[in-house]
């Protein structure tokens, strides 16, 4: 009897892990969305000027088209026109957590202005946010820690956007730019030297361990 009061228990508890929906999230073991919206519309629009959906994918391989980054989406910007109710599609292709979330949002409609997909994992979620009629430039991207600063940046602009943010990965330039000098003192030099003749003494002596081996 025990067990079978577990089993009802664990089920009913799955159940409502997956229909979860609490302030504007719905969540369930794959990810979460926060605060969409696809019905009510900013103060400063009178109707949907129209429909735009977005297939966003995330993931490492996405990156390697940008020198010394790690991730990022397969697209660093999307252009739509004011009042646009936008679609997002934010598929996860790698095995870690991956967020597509935007900021700048109206307040009285997305709380802390923001629109939020996560993923824990491999995977696929959707929702819905509306764009005010302002011209604007929204960033776009995965707040996991160290995830933007490896990448995983873009840009959203509304009727042309009102600018370019800075340090969007094959885009714009970086607001500090990663140095690789080498300040070649003597010291750098003598390491320099010390390598290249390690990498010739190495084949050198095995060569005549095979010679005095004979």
């Amino acid at each position: 009897m025990k067990k079978l009061i577990f089993f009802f228990l664990l089920f009913f508890s799955q159940l409502s892990f997956s229909a979860m929906n609490h302030n504007g999230m719905t969540m369930d073991e794959k990810g979460m969305v926060m605060n969409s919206n696809p019905d009510t519309l900013p103060k400063d629009c009178k109707k949907i000027s129209e429909d735009v959906h977005f297939t966003v994918h995330a993931g490492h391989k996405y990156a390697k088209k940008f020198n010394g980054k790690m991730y990022a989406f397969d697209q660093q910007q999307w252009d739509v026109k004011p009042c646009s109710r936008i679609k997002i599609t934010f598929i996860n292709d790698d095995d870690i957590r991956h967020q597509f979330m935007i900021h700048g949002l109206p307040g009285y409609l997305y709380p802390k202005g923001m629109f939020h997909i996560e993923l824990y994992g491999k995977g696929e979620k959707e929702g819905f946010f509306i764009v005010p009629s302002q011209p604007k430039t929204y960033l776009v991207h995965c707040e996991v820690p160290q995830h933007m600063e490896k990448g995983m940046k873009a840009q959203l602009k509304v009727a042309g956007g009102d600018q370019d943010l800075p340090s969007i990965p094959g885009l714009t330039e970086p607001v500090t730019p990663d140095s690789y000098e080498v300040s070649w003192n003597q010291a750098s030099w003598a390491i320099l030297v010390l390598s290249v003749l390690v990498g010739f003494a190495g084949p050198f002596f095995l060569l005549m361990r095979y010679k005095n081996s004979k």
